[in-house]
């Protein structure tokens, strides 16, 4: 997956071309959804480029609501649990965002996380180039329109106003989450898949991508410890 996800990177430049990469069932369906209406229904010229994996994982409910997100490329999956003994007495914030096998990583970080005291929400990132792409519309409408009210970019919708540091990981090279990052109002820690790495398995792949829960967990809490929000040692 680590060179099948890369090529979402090469995807970008075709105007035509959507790519997403799914994590679960209920996300494929809604893309192949779309897909069908978009090229046989309405008669749009394009075509979609979806990665999708063998590996064996629990397939969970769709969120209510989650289908517009989905298809722009960003979606809530969990809030976090602040109601747990650990996350009610939340030192600090974060929102985590996860792609395609890894979205299943960074659940486990929120868990993780949740025990050293972070409440962290978790995020579905089906697609950054269509988040890039609809972000880059946005902005060049208010560019010609500066007498209507601004409009905001669906990035900016789900993350400006949400509280702690946004940690992305994926199978991508980490340039794909670093072309959202303006649209948030703040910096984002990329973990990715950038270089070359061969493993006996997908355990040991990601160790060395360090794209797992804990590597995960880890980066979220140095970006809370540099802005002054956990101590050093806890990391």
């Amino acid at each position: 997956q680590h060179q099948d996800g890369n090529s979402h990177t090469l995807a970008l430049p075709v105007p035509t071309c959507r790519s997403y990469d799914p994590a679960y069932a209920y996300e494929l369906a809604v893309i192949i959804r779309d897909g069908i209406k978009r090229m046989y229904g309405d008669g749009e010229e394009g075509f979609y480029y979806i990665t999708v994996m063998n590996e064996q994982y629990a397939m969970p409910a769709m969120p209510q609501g989650a289908e517009e997100g989905i298809i722009k490329g960003l979606y809530k999956f969990k809030d976090a649990d602040v109601d747990a003994p650990a996350a009610s007495k939340a030192k600090a914030r974060a929102q985590l965002l996860g792609s395609g096998a890894i979205l299943n990583e960074v659940v486990k970080a929120q868990e993780l996380l949740a025990k050293y005291g972070v409440a962290a929400d978790v995020w579905g990132a089906t697609s950054y180039n269509e988040l890039y792409r609809e972000a880059h519309r946005t902005e060049r409408w208010n560019l010609w329109h500066p007498t209507e009210p601004a409009k905001r970019s669906w990035v900016a919708q789900c993350l400006a106003d949400t509280p702690g540091v946004v940690v992305a990981a994926s199978d991508y090279l980490k340039s794909q989450p670093d072309m959202i990052s303006r649209w948030i109002g703040r910096p984002v820690v990329t973990l990715g898949t950038d270089g070359f790495g061969r493993s006996e398995d997908r355990v040991a792949l990601r160790d060395f991508f360090e794209v797992d829960a804990k590597y995960i967990a880890a980066a979220t809490l140095s970006a809370i410890h540099r802005a002054n929000g956990i101590d050093a040692r806890t990391i």
